[in-house]
């Protein structure tokens, strides 16, 4: 690779892990797009905060569980950008419920949104990454995919699926110089584990053997060691960042 900046996309870069990824990659140098479901605002604030990181940032809306937004917007980050260096595929939503009272809408919206989105997004690029000869997927899993959670049956699935859509991407690409690892976070401090209750938070924290909720800068520290040219011969793995929660 050449001196030329590297341009990161990250998908769910509006707020939580996703924010905190992608400043982290601004940090380390590099140019940031993100991509957002909704949330305007958010979006704006991050492009504010990576600009300020001295970043080029701009974000898309894209419904990542949507192909045809998909291959729109990865075109438009190609455009303005003039190519993508490093995916991170963040973007997901919980939609938690016993199984039984499971709806499929549910079960259809979580799954589009983790685990298809990321498939959109990994083949929106794949051809990009094979004529460049260089690429550095993360996606983000859990520790729920590897071991499934009552309550959490479509989420536990979707990172599951993460994790076996990470590992095929890594042997399809490795022979191109393309690396496509996966971050499984544990317990972390995030919008998404805001919404526990105090008692079902103190019950979690007691089964961390290192005593703590884990940030969203642990994650983002992970996740740019992997989308760095230090993990060049590293793919196909999955890094916990749980505090020791699944050993």
């Amino acid at each position: 690779m050449s001196e030329q900046k590297k341009t990161a996309l990250v998908t769910g870069g509006s707020r939580g892990i996703g924010r905190a990824v992608a400043l982290e990659l601004a940090q380390a140098g590099m140019d940031v797009a993100i991509f957002y479901a909704g949330n305007t605002a958010a979006a704006e604030e991050s492009v504010a905060l990576l600009t300020e990181a001295g970043a080029r940032a701009k974000s898309y809306q894209c419904d990542v569980s949507d192909l045809a937004q998909v291959k729109q917007s990865v075109d438009e980050v190609l455009a303005d950008f003039g190519g993508v260096d490093v995916l991170v595929n963040n973007a997901g939503v919980t939609r938690d419920g016993l199984l039984l009272s499971m709806k499929e809408e549910d079960l259809d919206r979580v799954l589009g949104a983790s685990l298809k989105g990321a498939f959109h997004m990994t083949q929106a690029l794949y051809r990009h990454f094979m004529k460049k000869r260089y690429g550095r997927i993360v996606n983000i899993s859990s520790v729920v995919g590897l071991h499934g959670n009552a309550g959490q049956a479509s989420y536990s699935a979707a990172k599951a699926g993460i994790i076996g859509l990470t590992k095929s991407v890594a042997k399809e690409l490795a022979g191109r110089g393309v690396t496509c690892n996966a971050v499984a976070p544990g317990f972390i401090a995030s919008d998404m584990t805001a919404a526990m209750t105090q008692k079902a938070k103190d019950a979690t924290l007691q089964t961390i053997p290192m005593g703590r909720v884990g940030q969203v800068t642990d994650v983002a520290h992970a996740v740019a060691f992997l989308a760095s040219d230090a993990a060049a011969y590293i793919t196909g793995v999955v890094l916990r960042v749980d505090g020791g929660l699944g050993m």
